[in-house]
């Protein structure tokens, strides 16, 4: 099982620079950010975890700008969005974010892409949260059309562009793996129609481990499952890793660099068994 971390990059924490060749040289896998564009001043929409929303929401990097950061600094760890939020993007212009970051890096990209859960986060994009999904699904074909086609079209009920010439063409082939972020039905639908993997969010307890994986079976067959926000406990990873996942991402709080790299070299310590 590889084990990486997801965070949030904000401007308040350690810089993507050292963070990735910290990871790289403790010998983790793969570095997930996580992605919000803004916070809406009057916001509505309840937070998924419960309580005030985090500080860390309203400070958060664009990913590709710290991806792109991290691969410059290193060689082997995978770059990862946990998740990008496609459904309030531009599809042509991710595209080509995707696919620069997939050649700058040396094909190290895994693009995680999710719905979102802020109804005003997606308004101020102009996205109707009540067609989000279908958005994303179109989206993603879209993109699949722009990375493998020299003229690229698409013509759908939400995207819609004539043939286009779109390079650079991501290194990975066909295309970088797409995890669909998301724990409910649609996202598990999502994975077998569109996804290459999928990614939920930990739940939390040992006991719930299997159940949850065993849910991806029954819907997309045996499709590679990449856990975000695992907490740091041994019980956790290790069902995890008994269970079959293939991928987890430890949760690593938003700390400036010193606490960080103590941070990580407990996560070290902690994971040392499964290298």
């Amino acid at each position: 099982m590889k084990i990486g971390v997801t965070t949030f990059m904000t401007d308040e924490g350690i810089r993507p620079a050292p963070l990735a060749k910290a990871l790289e040289e403790r010998a983790f896998d793969s570095l997930f950010l996580h992605e919000h564009s803004h916070v809406a001043v009057k916001q509505e929409t309840p937070f998924p975890g419960g309580g005030a929303l985090p500080r860390v929401y309203y400070r958060t990097l664009d990913p590709f700008v710290a991806l792109t950061a991290a691969a410059a600094v290193t060689d082997n760890l995978v770059l990862g969005t946990g998740v990008a939020l496609l459904v309030q993007r531009d599809v042509i212009h991710t595209a080509k974010q995707v696919a620069s970051l997939d050649l700058v890096s040396g094909g190290r990209v895994i693009f995680g892409v999710g719905t979102g859960w802020s109804r005003e986060e997606m308004r101020n994009h102009g996205t109707d949260p009540r067609t989000r999904g279908k958005l994303l699904n179109e989206q993603l074909a879209a993109i699949k059309e722009i990375w493998s086609k020299d003229k690229a079209e698409f013509h759908g009920e939400h995207i819609g562009f004539d043939p286009i010439f779109s390079w650079p063409k991501p290194v990975q082939r066909p295309h970088p793996p797409i995890y669909i972020g998301g724990d409910g039905e649609a996202a598990l639908a999502r994975v077998a129609a569109h996804g290459d993997g999928w990614m939920p969010h930990s739940v939390g307890h040992p006991a719930r481990v299997p159940p949850q994986l065993n849910r991806l079976a029954e819907v997309a067959g045996d499709k590679p499952v990449m856990v975000a926000s695992v907490s740091a406990r041994s019980e956790l990873i290790a069902a995890y890793a008994e269970a079959g996942a293939d991928h987890v991402a430890l949760s690593l709080p938003t700390q400036p660099e010193p606490e960080t790299l103590r941070m990580l070299d407990m996560f070290a310590a902690l994971v040392s068994d499964y290298r």
